[in-house]
């Protein structure tokens, strides 16, 4: 399965996911990448020191997000529920497989199914108000969309917070705590695939 992990920079949350699943040697094929990353910073600081007192190996280089990266990946796992936002407005036709990493390992598959056949719904109803107008539907398709939105904001309501910590510019201690952070949600992406494997 190939898993690719979303931040911001990729300098610190996404590369440490990066690095702990692969230290986890679960056959996984993993890379990290940024919606905002320049290309082939390193690791920051504080992520790597941090690994190095876990004794987790990371030869990093950031990379931003790109449509090749995106259709390799069996699974787009974001740190925040805003990364998930800005890949679907960026890039459409992964939203099958893009979740945040919590929401991934926290949610049952029935309510997935559910939220999921709502979106595509509203993308319907959406499409085709354009086509109907010619593209000119300003906040028409909401109205049009009204039970479905308010079905999904009812369900989103009862779902966890889906967001990883962010430690940037923030103290050794921040990120020691996203990195336990991180390494609890990958051990039960761990156990959620080994299942569906």
């Amino acid at each position: 399965m190939n898993i690719l992990f979303v931040c911001t920079g990729n300098t610190c949350r996404s590369p440490m996911a990066e690095a702990i699943l692969k230290d986890k040697n679960e056959g996984f094929d993993v890379q990290s990448a940024g919606v905002f990353a320049g290309e082939g910073h390193p690791l920051s600081a504080q992520a790597r020191e941090v690994m190095e007192e876990e004794d987790v190996e990371t030869d990093h280089h950031s990379q931003p997000v790109t449509p090749e990266l995106l259709e390799w990946a069996d699974l787009i796992l974001t740190m925040t529920e805003r990364h998930k936002q800005a890949l679907a407005m960026q890039q459409s036709g992964y939203e099958e497989k893009l979740f945040t990493l919590k929401e991934y390992v926290l949610i049952s598959d029935e309510k997935w199914e559910r939220l999921k056949s709502l979106y595509s719904r509203v993308e319907e109803k959406r499409n085709c108000l354009s086509q109907e107008h010619e593209g000119d539907i300003g906040d028409k398709w909401r109205e049009e969309a009204r039970e479905e939105l308010e079905e999904i904001e009812e369900i989103e309501a009862s779902l966890p917070d889906v967001n990883i910590m962010d430690p940037f510019g923030a103290d050794i201690d921040i990120y020691r705590k996203t990195y336990r952070e991180l390494l609890e949600y990958i051990e039960l992406l761990i156990g959620k695939t080994d299942e569906k494997r």
